[in-house]
């Protein structure tokens, strides 16, 4: 015990004299769960809708009105002719047209036999844009009339996420980004370190064995890491505003277990490294796009073809994210994050007795 925490100390003045390496783990975390957070959104603002309508009754101005208050948009006035809605959509000033039939009015008021037409045009040079900016705009026009022949009226709840939050779905899949890239470059340079200064063959004549030397090397950047997690939960809770329904422990525990899998996964690439710039390489390479691809950061694992959704089983990053929005946004019991919890537990072990027995070929 007393080899093991000289070990201890020793590695964290090495980490403490290392400024480079605090800089990136204290503040990097924070700064890339600022940037994802407010960067990463699939909402769409200040939508400028212009209204087409020749005659301008009591719906034309109400839409009118509705849009006007509407925080994502921006009312440009009416428009005179539907031939300047194409001139101002490729001038870019304006996204969406709404074109209001002449007797519009009448039809409200059951004096009219004809059935009236509500045009939505939208500029969908950008799909996804357009897509979201006309669901904003055809919500303010269920609101305001009802166009329906049949007496059947259906109403959409959204569970969870009510406002349909971006930060709910992307900011747990950041978190699972954040710790697994800095948890794991910040110890896959430890072991290498030690070949390129040469101290490793004060390790290979010591008695000491691989598991001590892995353990003292975890346990500082370890407890570096429990303060990223708690300035990582604390802006995601605050500053972003996502909600932690589920269990502060729940969530504390699975993400201590996540990161020290991480950190095994740091340490294994070290001992198969030859230098510091070859263990973050391969710590990129092997993370990053599978991570921003395979887990469920950006991509819906569903969506992706089937070959990939198997290969998406071994990237830790995918078990994790799941977890934490099962806690974190729906409020789910352990029980609901049970299989996660066996998988990422696998992994850690996995990685450690790799990092163990190359580690242990390394000082024979």
């Amino acid at each position: 015990m007393k080899r093991f925490l000289i070990f201890v100390k020793k590695e964290t003045l090495q980490i403490l004299r290392d400024y480079r390496t605090m800089l990136i783990a204290i503040m990097m975390p924070a700064v890339q769960i600022i940037l994802f957070g407010f960067a990463l959104s699939t909402e769409v603002n200040n939508v400028d809708v212009a209204i087409y309508a020749p005659q301008r009754g009591n719906t034309a101005r109400d839409i009118a009105d509705r849009v006007s208050a509407n925080p994502y948009m921006n009312f440009k006035g009416y428009i005179e002719s539907t031939d300047e809605i194409d001139k101002k959509m490729r001038n870019g000033n304006i996204d969406i047209a709404i074109a209001i039939d002449n007797g519009i009015d009448k039809v409200e008021a059951g004096t009219s036999p004809q059935k009236t037409v509500i045009q939505i045009f939208a500029d969908a040079s950008n799909p996804v844009a357009a897509n979201t900016a006309s669901g904003y705009v055809m919500s303010i026009i269920n609101e305001e009339i009802n166009i329906q022949e049949m007496p059947i009226k259906t109403e959409t709840r959204m569970l969870y996420n009510p406002q349909l939050q971006s930060s709910y779905i992307f900011v747990p899949g950041i978190l699972g980004f954040i710790i697994l890239i800095i948890c794991a470059m910040i110890t896959s340079i430890s072991i290498v370190r030690e070949k390129e200064t040469g101290t490793i063959e004060m390790l290979l004549v010591s008695p000491v064995r691989p598991i001590v030397i892995i353990g003292a090397k975890l346990v500082p950047y370890f407890v570096l890491s429990c303060v990223n997690l708690a300035t990582i939960l604390i802006l995601a809770k605050y500053l972003l505003g996502v909600p932690m329904h589920g269990s502060v422990l729940l969530i504390c525990a699975i993400s201590l277990l996540y990161i020290v899998m991480s950190l095994a996964f740091g340490i294994l690439v070290s001992t198969i490294s030859k230098n510091q710039i070859m263990a973050i390489l391969i710590c990129a390479v092997v993370m990053i796009i599978p991570v921003i691809m395979l887990s469920g950061l950006i991509f819906p694992i569903e969506n992706i073809p089937m070959a990939l959704q198997y290969l998406s089983c071994i990237v830790p990053a995918r078990w994790y994210i799941e977890a934490m929005r099962k806690l974190m946004i729906e409020g789910q019991p352990f029980a609901a994050i049970i299989w996660q919890t066996v998988i990422l537990a696998a992994m850690t072990v996995a990685f450690l007795i790799l990092a163990i027995r190359n580690l242990n070929k390394t000082m024979r």
